[in-house]
Order: C-alpha cells, then structure tokens, then sequence
C-alpha cells in the first residue's frame, strides 16, 4: 500500500534505469547516478549555470530531490554558491563557516529541449560505462582464446562480434588466403587490449604463433595439465609450422600426445588453420640435437656450431639439400625461428670444398710468415695449427713430435713464429700512435694493439670515445626486412674481423667506463647473498667449522686440478 502514493512518472524512472542496466551489463547505480547528472544539467539551464544544483534520486520511491548548494562563507564573493553565516544560522541554528547548506528547489517541468539535452547526457554516461565494462572485463582475458560471429569486413580487417564486446582481426593477423563472410564463427586469440578515444579496443589474431599454442592446450589434455610442455613454436600461418614439445613424465610420448589416435589431435588444429600443415617436434635440451629435429624431414650428416654468434652450420647429403631448404626457404627459415639460431645448410661437397680452401690459405699464410716450404707448412696444418699464434705460445715439444721434425726443427719454427710476432706487434703499435690512439686503451680488458689500430682508423682514440660505445658498435647486428622475411642483413661492427663475442664486448665497454670514472667497479660487482644465520650451539658451531674447512681443502685441490688442466691446455 505504501507504493501507492508514488506517481507513475516516479515508478517508471527506476523500471526505465533497471531496464536499461540490465541491458548493458552496467550496474543500476550508474544509470541512476546518470539520470541525476542529466536532470543537474537541465535544472541548470533552467536556473542559471552559476548555481551550484544537484540532484538526488530516491532509489526506493523513484523520487528526484533538487536543492541548491550554498557554501557558507563569512564574506560573500559570489552570491550564487555563497551565504553569509549569519544567514545560515537563520536557517540552521548549528552552522558554520565552511559547511554546505541545501536548498530546495521545486521540481522541475521538462521542455522538449531540456528533455533531449537530458537523453543525450544519459546515453553518454551509460556508453561510457559500457566501454569501462568491457576494458576491464577483456583486460584480464589477453592470452585467451575466444568465439565470435564476422559483424563485418572492412578493408581486409574483420571484426568481430564477442558477443559483449567487438574485437578486430587486423588484415595481417588473418590467415592468408582465408575468406570469411558475415555470420561465420570464428575462433581467434586476444593479443591487446587497450583504451581509446572511441572506447576499448580488442584486438584479435589467427595467425600469431600463441593461437597455435593455446588450440593445442583446448585439444591436447596433457598440454592443459602441464605434463607436456609447448617449448617455441613457429609457424608460416596458412602454410605451415612447427612445434617443439617436451614432456616431463617420461612415460608420456610428447609428439604422440600432441598427434593423438590416428592424428585426430593435430587434424582438429590443422582444420581449424585452414589446412595449415603442422610438424610436431621433440624439444631437446642440445641444440644441435634439437636443430636436426627441427630440420625435419631432411636427414643432417653433420653440424658445427659456433655459440658465441649464435650461428649453426648444418652439413646435409646433394640429395637433401632442397628439403632441407624447403619451398622458398621455409624450412629452414621456421627451423631457425623455432630454435634461435641462424642456420647455414650446406652439402657434404660445398663442406668439403670449403675446408680444402682453408687448408690451403691456413699453410700459405704459415709459409708467409715463417718462411717455411710447402710441405712443412702443411704438415703443421694438419697437425692442428692454424695460425702462427699457435706455433708460437705452444710447447715445443708439439712441435718437435710432429713425424720428420725434431728439437732443432722445433726451436726454429717457434723462434721465426715468435720473432714475426714481436715485428707485427711493433708496427701496429707504431701504426696506433700514428693514429693518435691514446695508450690508456691498452688497459681496457681484452684491448689488443690490433683492436687499438682498427678502433683509430674509425676515429675512436680515449677511453671515453670506448666508453661511449654501445656493443652493438662493436660486434655489429643482424636485422631482418620483415617479420617473416627469410633474408637476414647483416650489419657489421669496428671489431667485427677479431669474432669477439658479445659477453666480451660488454666486458670490455664496462671496463672503458670503469677506467672513464663513469662508474665504479663496485657497481659491477653482484651484490653479496645475505648470510645465513649462525648455528645455536657450539656442536653446531664445530660442525659448521668442519664443513667450512673441508670446502677450502676441496677449493685447494680443485685449484690444483684446475691449473693442471690450465698447464695442459697451454703445452
């Protein structure tokens, strides 16, 4: 009975706010709270803007309150928002500078114009919280994978009904050579979400390596219980891809789980990429391992690896050389995405070929510079010696045992070697000076005189022109033209010819800066681990003693055993 007295106009503001809530997913307060902005609004126009009026809705009777506002002030400024204390304490016996006082206005008749006003305001307020709704309800859902009907197709991008929500598969995140139509389902992968100036935007993918992934989570069990792992996966989207998988229950096969009873597994995600073909390969803790199974189906004789670059050289059979490649490269260039490595394929007669050339420049330069003959240049090739370096910092011994050399034979080989060094050493460091290089660059770790005379001739001359250096300047990058662009340009370093590594010349710029007085060498140290609180008990205290002892002798005979294999490695 108590719902009788309130006016049909008053019912029909709240079942309108409820209405329109349950519409747009929103919550009824912000509708209401709306409402009361818009019927501010009009109620401003009608009384003047400087007023300060707010609104209050009745949540229960659907009534709306108006009052103006007036700020109590012992001297007025502005007699629209402001009132004396003086007044206000006619009005409230208990006020007080600095309190708000209300008052009632009555209730407002809405023209055509302030009723339009109005709506517009609402449905402002009710966009916006929509767009709130859906940011923070698809921000936390970045990585899924989701369902949607094709609302439309614009310049190649599509977008996507989510049902809430619209996302946009952008023209090259679709998979090529796929067409899709208005009303299809389409399942894609949310990469982005972000916030924009006309509301939060979805974006969506069919052809990032993830989607794969996660297809193979929705359709694999064991993926999804985390007993097989997804370790890369590279894909060429529309044509084909490959994924590596390990499995850490050794009595599950990773690749025959990922396949599934007569491949009905990976045929489900195969259907799904538009016939995408998908080899499934074994993840394998060795790179080399792991770099032949990832060149499948080509068989590899021979790989040689070379980890400071990154770079692997894959020796294959005339016959495999093609599949290895594969059409325009792909083979090769998904196994190098798949791995991380820049793959070189050779065939067993280019390998053989290359490495008749080196013999033959390797005893040519050590005929050159020991003024040897032929024959015993290449007799020390063979041995293992490459450069001269090595004959001379060698035992001579080496030397001495290599079949038709003796002692004699030996010394001399090693004291041409080591006087054609001492002579080179001399002229690049007259060269360096030549160059203006300053001596200082000599105490930065791993400077050689060879490294000082190329860092003059590209106008780098102090420790603070080293200093300055990124290591990218020094060892050189490598960058491809697109994303999925099989051709790698190569852009080459100051100290590209010394195939320094990249730890080294990171070490090498720090140590310029420490020299610099950029920074100290303290800042490069690792910070030390806190320590372990003390032993309670002096058993414990012995036995911690005891321990400690036993590491330094272990420490002790490690160092020996260390030095040995250092003296080994030197003779």
């Amino acid at each position: 009975m108590a719902m009788a007295g309130i006016s049909a106009n008053r019912l029909e503001l709240l079942q309108i706010a409820d209405a329109v809530a349950r519409e747009k997913v929103i919550d009824r307060s912000i509708v209401i709270e709306a409402m009361e902005d818009a019927i501010q609004k009009a109620a401003k126009s009608r009384y003047g803007a400087e007023n300060d009026i707010r609104c209050k809705i009745d949540v229960k009777t659907g009534e709306a309150n108006l009052a103006r506002v007036l700020s109590v002030v012992e001297t007025i400024e502005n007699d629209s928002t402001e009132i004396t204390l003086e007044d206000a304490i006619s009005r409230n016996p208990d006020a007080k500078v600095g309190d708000l006082i209300a008052e009632p206005l009555p209730p407002l008749d809405f023209g055509r114009v302030a009723a339009q006003n109005a709506k517009q305001v609402i449905v402002q307020k009710v966009r916006e919280a929509e767009r709130e709704r859906h940011y923070s309800e698809y921000k936390d859902r970045i990585s899924e994978i989701v369902n949607g009907t094709v609302k439309r197709v614009e310049y190649g991008n599509v977008i996507v009904d989510l049902g809430r929500a619209e996302g946009v598969i952008r023209r090259d995140e679709m998979i090529p050579r796929e067409n899709v139509r208005y009303g299809d389902r389409v399942r894609s992968y949310i990469y982005d979400v972000r916030r924009e100036p006309r509301g939060p935007q979805i974006f969506l993918s069919r052809a990032r390596p993830e989607f794969m992934s996660k297809l193979f989570a929705q359709e694999v069990p064991e993926i999804y219980d985390g007993v097989v792992e997804i370790k890369s996966v590279a894909r060429d989207p529309g044509s084909r891809a490959k994924i590596a998988v390990i499995s850490r229950d050794t009595s599950i096969d990773p690749v025959g789980a990922c396949v599934g009873m007569r491949g009905s597994r990976v045929q489900a995600v195969v259907n799904e990429l538009q016939g995408e073909k998908v080899d499934i390969i074994q993840w394998n803790e060795d790179a080399a391992s792991f770099i032949v199974n990832a060149l499948a189906p080509a068989e590899v004789t021979k790989v040689v690896l070379d980890e400071d670059s990154n770079r692997i050289e894959v020796v294959v059979p005339e016959s495999q050389l093609s599949l290895a490649i594969g059409r325009r490269g792909q083979n090769v260039r998904l196994a190098s995405q798949l791995t991380g490595w820049d793959i070189d394929i050779m065939t067993e007669q280019e390998e053989s070929e290359r490495r008749q050339k080196e013999f033959a420049e390797r005893s040519q330069i050590l005929m050159e510079t020991l003024d040897v003959d032929e024959v015993i240049a290449q007799l020390l090739v063979t041995e293992g010696f490459a450069s001269v370096e090595e004959v001379a910092y060698v035992d001579v011994s080496e030397i001495a045992h290599i079949e038709g050399f003796g002692e004699d034979t030996g010394n001399e080989i090693q004291t041409r070697a080591r006087e054609y060094l001492e002579k080179q050493e001399s002229d690049r460091d007259a060269k360096r000076r030549e160059l203006a290089v300053a001596d200082d660059l000599a105490k930065i770790q791993g400077v050689t005189t060879a490294m000082m005379v190329v860092f003059g001739e590209n106008e780098i001359k102090t420790v603070e022109d080293v200093a300055g250096c990124a290591t990218d300047d020094l060892i050189g990058w490598a960058e491809r033209k697109r994303e999925k662009d099989a051709e790698v340009i190569r852009h080459k370093g100051i100290l590209d010819s010394f195939e320094i590594g990249r730890s080294e010349a990171e070490e090498m710029i720090m140590s310029a800066r420490v020299l610099a007085g950029w920074i100290k060498q303290e800042d490069l140290e690792p910070e030390p681990e806190p320590e372990a609180e003390g032993a309670e008990g002096e058993a414990e205290e012995e036995s911690a003693t005891a321990e400690a002892l036993q590491a330094e002798e272990g420490k002790s005979s490690a160092s020996e055993v260390e030095g040995g294999k250092s003296s080994a490695a030197e003779g």
